[in-house]
């Protein structure tokens, strides 16, 4: 029995050891350089979200690639413009789920790559706004013939809750510094205040103006006829190609045929997205490495031992120290890219990644990127004093506080729950969700969140020269696009990451024909580190798939911000492009 037991363990151990093994070679196998062939083209199906923090890759037969980032698309298309191996890109985007300034980065990138003078061919399936968006960088707009194009203009829409809270006996107390500082109005209202509906105004016209001046200048039309025309959609297909939207109806095979005919005729050889970025190309990279760290997600505080397959939506304060603290380290990094897509989140979490950033920043030369959202804590986390660029229509500023609480009392009336209670303190009951504040309690939040507004408007203040009183006219919790708030000062330069590299090659004593190195952090985790970090007491959970329902449901908003009692710099709202 002793021999059999002993027999067991040691087959057990070489199997564990030889997966062990196995995995190590898969994993080395995926991590190495592509070759393409000669007269490939470039097929960039682009689908889903695309977001700025790269995901897990795993082995195919557990479902592949990650989903490309902004970054491997930018670096693919410029790769592919001075790639001899690469004769066309064709664009196939289906169910976008990305914000504009995403959305004008990669149609930037497909321009330039336009400008090489290698052909873009574009082919559409059930297309919204974006897709489109994106397939006016061709010339050439191809679409199923029974299909219809979903583009019928833009709406901000918000759901109110405060009606079903009152049903329930559910009711949010909420305390804000700043007159369109609405975070929480969708708990505690059942309309759009005045403040909220003018600031809703001025984005919507602006992205409004934006997209339809883009089409109208890719469609060699005004941005008044675009107008005029988007009162009139959704469109049918043959409706699309009267209105001159759509350039042709066909179907897959038909579409490749005739990017076949006008890349030379031959065998058409596809390469796809994630092998390219795979692959090199001589003299595309240079020597000089400058690094680009991810801010990606609502910021919380968190904990160092997080699972990071599971805080991809997230921002945490160890996590980003431990970044931040690794590239002070990297001798050979020449520069820094602080890459911000985040509507804000924990007052103090904010603070910490701020203080770290800032540390930083004395070390090497940094360059804060904004991405789709850089709001309140998103924001506040850029303020290092160093250059900060967003694209036209990058949802900023929302310079403003809120504390909030659920208060449970009518519902577990309802219920039949009691709650009975010893206190030492008079405050001690302020965070409970079965006391009402009283006035003292509401005085002490309302002092606190003042406070930190006022931290908040100064520090804003410093970064960017200006005088608190200025600042504060411009904040108040307002949101402003990009362009909005550079004619405001709240940025310094419209662009994306060209614009980024460029000021931070001139800042690191760079010469502008230097080629750099873009290292990204946090970089992929390998296949190893990621079966460790799914084992991990941090991994996958029914808890955290919950709570992922939870965040979609409250606009992306993670729960812990509130189990912590925290005050907020928080964006009052999410932006989805469809």
């Amino acid at each position: 029995m002793k021999k059999f037991l002993l027999g067991v363990l040691a087959g057990v151990l070489m199997a564990g050891l030889f997966g062990v093994v196995a995995l190590l070679v898969i994993a080395k196998l995926g991590s190495q350089e592509r070759s393409v062939e000669k007269d490939s083209t470039l097929v960039l199906r682009l689908e889903g979200a695309i977001s700025e923090k790269a995901g897990p890759d795993m082995p195919a037969f557990l479902g592949g690639a990650a989903p490309p980032t902004v970054t491997d698309i930018w670096k693919t298309l410029k790769k592919a413009a001075i790639d001899p191996k690469i004769k066309a890109v064709v664009l196939m985007p289906r169910g976008l789920s990305v914000g504009w300034a995403k959305l004008q980065e990669i149609r930037g990138s497909l321009v330039e790559y336009k400008a090489s003078g290698k052909p873009l061919f574009v082919f559409l399936r059930a297309p919204r706004t974006p897709e489109y968006y994106l397939a006016t960088a061709a010339d050439r707009i191809h679409m199923v013939p029974e299909d219809y194009l979903d583009m019928k203009g833009l709406r901000a829409e918000i759901t109110y809750f405060k009606g079903a809270f009152d049903k329930l006996g559910v009711k949010m107390e909420a305390e804000h510094a700043g007159k369109y500082k609405d975070a929480l109005d969708s708990f505690t209202r059942t309309n759009m205040t005045p403040e909220s509906r003018e600031a809703l105004d001025l984005l919507l016209d602006g992205l409004y103006n934006h997209l339809s001046d883009t089409i109208g200048q890719a469609r060699k039309k005004s941005g008044a006829e675009i107008r005029k025309m988007l009162d009139d959609g959704p469109f049918l297909a043959d409706q699309a190609v009267s209105a001159g939207l759509i350039d042709a109806l066909s179907f897959e095979d038909q579409f490749f045929d005739e990017v076949k005919q006008k890349t030379g005729g031959g065998e058409l050889k596809k390469v796809g997205l994630g092998e390219y970025v795979k692959s090199t190309v001589d003299g595309f990279e240079g020597r000089n490495r400058i690094a680009m760290i991810i801010g990606d997600g609502a910021i919380v505080r968190g904990s160092s031992n997080s699972s990071p397959l599971e805080d991809e939506n997230q921002m945490n304060v160890a996590q980003m120290t431990k970044l931040f603290r690794q590239v002070s380290e990297d001798k050979g990094i020449k520069g820094v890219i602080l890459r911000v897509d985040s509507p804000g989140g924990d007052a103090v979490a904010s603070d910490e990644i701020l203080r770290e950033a800032k540390l930083l920043s004395k070390q090497k030369p940094m360059v804060i990127s904004m991405s789709d959202v850089a709001a309140s804590g998103g924001y506040y986390i850029s303020m290092t004093g160093d250059p900060v660029v967003a694209y036209p229509n990058t949802i900023t500023g929302s310079i403003g506080v809120i504390y909030g609480k659920v208060n449970l009392k009518g519902l577990y009336d309802k219920l039949g729950l009691t709650k009975d209670v010893v206190q030492r303190g008079h405050n001690a009951t302020l965070d409970s969700e079965y006391y009402t504040l009283d006035e003292k309690g509401r005085k002490k939040l309302r002092d606190g969140v003042d406070s930190v507004y006022k931290t908040f408007v100064g520090i804003v203040a410093e970064s960017r020269k200006k005088k608190f009183e200025e600042i504060h006219e411009v904040a108040q919790g307002r949101v402003w696009l990009g362009k909005d708030a550079k004619d405001r000062a709240l940025l310094d330069s419209m662009g994306g990451l060209d614009r980024a590299i460029e000021l931070v090659k001139e800042r690191a004593k760079l010469a502008k024909t230097d080629k750099i190195r873009l290292v990204v952090y946090p970089p992929k985790l390998s296949l190893i580190e990621q079966l460790l970090a799914k084992s991990s007491p941090g991994s996958v959970s029914l808890d955290s798939m919950v709570q992922r329902e939870i965040r979609e449901w409250t606009g992306g908003l993670p729960m812990e911000l509130f189990r912590e009692g925290a005050i907020l710099r928080l964006m009052p709202y999410r932006f989805d492009v469809r």
